[in-house]
């Protein structure tokens, strides 16, 4: 039986590095979107880090006189940053598996993300069943909202 000092304890908060991502997911350079993972809340929330530069290949075409991030890479950054929540709340057994969208819901694009900004990548699970997960994702650069959608995800073995 839980004391009303457990049911109120927060849930662990933690943060997940770059080698730690590549444990995680199975995502590699050049589309590995997300640097960082913070404030991860096993089976409720992370935050993913982008650290945003012009040496990344979409921006030789996306757009050589203007660089802009191409909207679908960050909605990639929203699942990527939930996928290593799915591992993280399922532990150690689902690291590498893959991760397949299943939908890509109310997707917008507020703001052009380009090379220098920090992009924020939140994401809060809104349910799971089985082995589908549905989140809600929100990108922000400088706390302004850029992209959101909602999205859900198959995690399947390799």
């Amino acid at each position: 039986m839980m004391d009303d000092v457990s049911a109120s304890t927060p849930p662990a908060v933690a943060t997940i590095d770059l080698l730690r991502i590549m444990e995680m997911i199975p995502h590699r350079y050049p589309f590995l979107m997300i640097d960082r993972v913070v404030d991860v809340v096993r089976d409720v929330s992370a935050v993913g880090i982008k650290n945003v530069t012009v040496n990344e290949p979409h921006f030789q075409g996306h757009f050589p006189s203007r660089p802009i991030m191409p909207g679908v890479l960050i909605v990639e950054a929203m699942a990527q940053t939930a996928g290593v929540l799915v591992v993280h709340t399922l532990g150690p057994e689902s690291e590498g598996k893959l991760v397949y969208f299943m939908t890509i819901d109310d997707a917008r694009f507020r703001k052009p993300v380009t090379p220098g900004d920090t992009l924020h990548i939140h994401v809060l699970k809104q349910r799971s069943r089985g082995n589908v997960w549905k989140f809600k994702g929100e990108a922000r650069v400088e706390g302004a909202l850029v992209a959101e959608a909602t999205f859900s995800a198959m995690i399947v073995d390799n």
